[in-house]
């Protein structure tokens, strides 16, 4: 099979040629563009002076043709047109940023940023100084972290002195002429030179999501923003919450209008949300409250895509999801990620007996927590191989790690990982 007959055989639940591996496409499958430096050194490849960077708030590195097919990558990503800090990804690179640990990248010229003298990084929104910074980086650090700007939710407020149209006014936005042409340049051009499956990073149907929802592209963020005011909103103040959900939705369902006008069937999945609902433990709601703030939304964009389109529905979500999956069924997800197997509940053979032939499985090759940097290349080959063993028998998973692989992991793991699922066989 080419790669692409081998996603859309996978996709279908169908068991293909050998395992469909992604390395690099999405937000959340990924390597930092530390690790991807040293990886490209251990196989003797050339190692740009500025190494590209494909995504600014993660700092992943952009996977070329070259390091894709050592890996034996099947997909590719078309990026979103600004990063999370509302500069452009297209256009002007800067000379050069240089991560903590010493390697140098280029990202986007708009970007501007201090370095403290504690070693912290801190990223201004839209590159303007006139505000304060909405990201930073740790000392030694490798991604960002979103900065929470907006006033602490005031406890004793009353929820008809809320105003979220207003403070969500400048965080929704239609695409542009020249965002669509972009799309539908780039999408081609993936879908006809790239030989792989191409996946559209749209998503703008993130709800209630806690990366973004801080603001970091906003100049002047306003309104219930932070993490834990956001997860409590929902039980204190849940019209404000609809109000904000029905709003994105609403520019939702404009935006894939005008995404599938400009893509067509030159790409087979779509990235709808990015939100996570579990932790290590349990889920950050409850699933009755899942069902009434987010399930009638994801489920108009799902219904949206399946009706107009050919696309397949890719969900991200981190943690114990396992009892929300029937829930995502029903509300028209296609694909899980990033199968968090180390998250309680998130048995292996649990979700490929009950869900294998609902959902596709996207990720779940190896632990990135512990097992990838800190385990031997034979024990991450071992439990390579038991996943695999699990989840890609009868078609419905693409093999890739738990979420993005990080800046500090040696090369040798990861090579060692993706060898495993490159010998994989179904025999």
């Amino acid at each position: 099979m080419t790669s692409k007959e081998r996603v859309l055989a996978t996709l279908n639940h169908q068991q293909p040629d050998k395992v469909a591996i992604d390395i690099g496409a999405a937000y959340t499958t990924g390597i930092s563009v530390c690790a991807l430096a040293k990886l490209r050194r251990y196989y003797g490849l050339p190692v740009k002076d500025n190494m590209d960077v494909y995504e600014v708030m993660q700092m992943l590195g952009k996977v070329d043709d070259d390091i894709r097919r050592i890996l034996g990558g099947d997909v590719v990503g078309l990026n979103q047109t600004t990063s999370f800090v509302g500069v452009p990804n297209q256009g002007r690179k800067m000379t050069r940023f240089t991560m903590p640990d010493g390697t140098n990248t280029l990202i986007n010229a708009e970007n501007e940023w201090d370095v403290s003298d504690d070693g912290r990084i801190f990223l201004y929104p839209q590159g303007n100084r006139s505000v304060g910074p909405s990201a930073v980086m740790p000392a030694g650090g490798y991604f960002w972290d979103a900065i929470d700007r907006a006033p602490a939710l005031d406890p004793d407020i009353d929820e008809e002195d809320l105003t979220p149209l207003e403070d969500f006014k400048n965080f929704f936005s239609i695409y542009t002429d020249e965002e669509a042409r972009y799309f539908e340049r780039e999408a081609k051009r993936l879908n006809e030179e790239s030989g792989c499956a191409v996946i559209g990073l749209f998503g703008k149907g993130s709800i209630g999501d806690p990366s973004s929802y801080p603001g970091p592209a906003e100049l002047a963020p306003k309104g219930i923003r932070g993490f834990a005011d956001w997860h409590m909103a929902q039980l204190m103040f849940p019209d404000y919450c609809h109000a904000v959900f029905e709003m994105q939705t609403e520019c939702v369902l404009k935006n894939l209008e005008i995404y599938k006008q400009a893509c067509g069937d030159n790409i087979q999945m779509i990235v709808i949300s990015g939100t996570d609902f579990g932790n290590q433990r349990s889920q950050m709601i409850s699933t009755e409250l899942f069902r009434e703030m987010y399930k009638p939304y994801f489920k108009r964009m799902n219904d949206w895509v399946h009706r107009n389109t050919s696309w397949k529905t890719f969900y991200h979500s981190c943690g114990a999801v396992y009892n929300l999956l029937d829930d995502f069924v029903e509300m028209g997800v296609d694909i899980l990620n990033p199968v968090q197997l180390t998250a309680d509940g998130m048995d292996a053979h649990k979700l490929k007996e009950n869900y294998g032939d609902k959902l596709v499985f996207w990720g779940g090759g190896v632990d990135t927590q512990v097992m990838l940097p800190q385990g031997s290349p034979e024990e991450i080959k071992a439990q390579v191989r038991e996943n695999l063993d699990i989840l890609a028998r009868g078609g419905g998973y693409v093999f890739n790690t738990i979420h993005n692989i990080m800046g500090d992991v040696k090369p040798e793991n990861i090579a060692a990982c993706f060898e495993a699922a490159r010998e994989f066989t179904f025999s």
